[in-house]
């Protein structure tokens, strides 16, 4: 049996400090699912700002703070937290750690 290249890498490797925007690294992207690391550092949306996406996104809190604010509710995440959004459900971030990166792992299906 002929084994595969794999290419390994550490979620945590790399994570870059950056208080004037947050940092995106694609971890895997087909026709039907696109996989993100995203490091923010203090960053939330702009006033008024809402995403409104076409596609499902599933979260995952690696570390750090952050809360969420869809049309009437948030939510606020913690370290290991897991959230799904479903597709076109207006939200935006309202608020991620200042001391420390939020490292957040992203799913857009």
């Amino acid at each position: 049996m002929r084994k595969k290249l794999l290419k390994k890498y550490n979620i945590f490797d790399k994570v870059i400090i950056d208080k004037n925007e947050e940092i995106f690294f694609q971890i895997f992207k087909n026709e039907s699912i696109r996989v993100e690391r995203i490091v923010s550092n203090g960053q939330k949306s702009p006033e008024n700002f809402w995403y409104e996406q076409e596609e499902n996104e599933y979260i995952l809190l690696l570390s750090g703070n952050a809360i969420l604010e869809f049309e009437d509710f948030e939510v606020e995440l913690k370290k290991g937290d897991c959230l799904n959004i479903e597709a076109m459900q207006k939200h935006r971030v309202k608020f991620t750690s200042l001391d420390e990166p939020t490292i957040w792992f992203a799913v857009f299906y």
